[in-house]
């Protein structure tokens, strides 16, 4: 479905890091965080960072705390470490540090996997959540779910234009709770 724009908003480019969580990969050979890096600026969004982090669920958590940190990450999305398997752990170092979860977008990257991979689509953890007023996003590790992700569903979420509501129209308000303090 293609994206639905208003014509009355501009555009509002964001600052996107990219985590590529692995122990095998370098940035050199890493087409997952290359596939997420051509289509953000593709989209006219910023790649803020791009890192290559090993499974480990405090090197992963220090890493996203650290863009949490940095004022010019409105954005952050993993790739890799979703899975079932024991070295998988991108999922709890993220919920870790989650204020909220975005149990929809789960669901909806379960929706757009199904038709591709089937039953497979159980074996994938994804996830996104709301931290430090940022999103963070939890991609597998396949380049093929890397486009499926940003194409199907975060393309059209972290442009402002998106009607009839996007993930940017409500970033001003996702660190409300911090502010009341």
């Amino acid at each position: 479905m293609p994206c639905a724009h208003g014509d009355d908003r501009e555009f509002i480019p964001l600052g996107i890091a990219i985590m590529t969580v692995s122990d095998t990969r370098s940035l050199e050979d890493d087409k997952s965080g290359r596939v997420l890096a051509e289509r953000i600026e593709k989209a006219g969004h910023r790649v803020a960072a791009r890192e290559i982090v090993i499974d480990d669920e405090k090197l992963i958590r220090d890493q996203l705390q650290k863009w949490l940190a940095q004022d010019d990450v409105d954005v952050i999305i993993t790739t890799g470490g979703t899975g079932l398997t024991g070295r998988d752990v991108t999922i709890e170092a993220a919920r870790g540090i989650f204020e909220k979860e975005i149990e929809g977008f789960q669901i909806a990257f379960f929706l757009v996997s199904w038709p591709k991979i089937g039953t497979s689509a159980m074996q994938s953890r994804a996830t996104g959540g709301v931290a430090g007023g940022k999103y963070i996003f939890c991609l597998p590790g396949s380049p093929g779910a890397c486009k499926d992700g940003w194409d199907e569903l975060l393309v059209k979420q972290l442009d402002y234009r998106q009607k009839p509501c996007n993930f940017v129209e409500i970033m001003p308000r996702l660190d409300e709770h911090l502010r009341r303090k």
